[in-house]
């Protein structure tokens, strides 16, 4: 007959056995913690490089191109109409248009920009000619500053600037109110060179694009002549606009 026998663990060994298992288990309990940690910094690493990718700025060398929707507004001051409207002078109407400008980069903070932009404008009597359309004339004004960035790599990018500008005038007509008043009359305006002030801040979206918003002061002065048969009639006009946009950007 088979006799069945009972084994009995004795407790020290139990007892050690018990302890490796907590032991292994601490082990795996700290490995995890350890991958967790990494998992986390791993991921901070990330989102700090997504949120610092704003920050990169234009360097020495970098190109910059902007595309704006601009006010030209003139404040103008106007001669009178000699020799045959004494008591009347001319105003000339705002215009809006899209402007593109591209700049370079020189240094880090100093840059080279060129504007770009035509608008159209009315030019109306005041005076004894108030309300009466004189003309229509499109004007090409581009200009070339040179701006300071004075922290170009900054979350706001302020920036000033100085230059010169020339002026054209084309697509000028007399309007049919004039024709009808005083005859049929040719207008004429003159070109002109001036110099440019301006002031603008970039504001980054990422590390290429941006949102601008510019404003220039441009010295326009022009001499209009009015012929009407053997009839010649001037007057000067400084158009002198604030010219105002705010846009998009992207650096290159």
């Amino acid at each position: 007959m088979l006799h069945q026998k009972t084994v009995n663990f004795k407790p020290e060994y139990s007892s050690i056995a018990n302890t490796r298992i907590a032991n292994t288990g601490i082990a795996s309990i700290g490995k995890g913690s350890n991958a967790l940690h990494l998992s986390l910094a791993l991921l901070a690493s990330s989102a700090l490089s997504v949120m610092t990718a704003g920050s990169a700025h234009a360097d020495q060398g970098d190109f910059q191109l902007r595309l704006r929707g601009i006010i030209v507004a003139p404040t103008e001051e106007s001669s009178a109409v000699l020799p045959s409207f004494p008591d009347a002078e001319v105003g000339v109407t705002n215009g809006f248009s899209p402007e593109i400008d591209l700049s370079y980069f020189i240094t880090n903070n100093i840059a080279a920009e060129l504007i770009a932009a035509t608008t159209a404008h009315d030019i109306v009597g005041e005076g004894s000619l108030a309300g009466l359309e004189i003309a229509e004339t499109m004007v090409l004004p581009p200009t070339l500053t040179f701006q300071y960035h004075f922290t170009p790599n900054g979350p706001i990018r302020p920036y000033v600037g100085v230059g010169v500008n020339f002026t054209a005038f084309y697509s000028t007509d007399s309007t049919d109110a004039l024709n009808n008043a005083i005859g049929t009359t040719d207008t004429d305006l003159d070109n002109s060179f001036g110099v440019a002030f301006q002031a603008g801040v970039d504001i980054p979206i990422n590390d290429r694009w941006f949102v601008n918003a510019d404003v220039k002061y441009i010295d326009i002065d022009t001499t209009a002549t009015l012929t009407t048969g053997n009839l010649v009639n001037t007057v000067d006009v400084n158009l002198d606009p604030i010219v105002a946009g705010i846009g998009i950007g992207v650096r290159f």
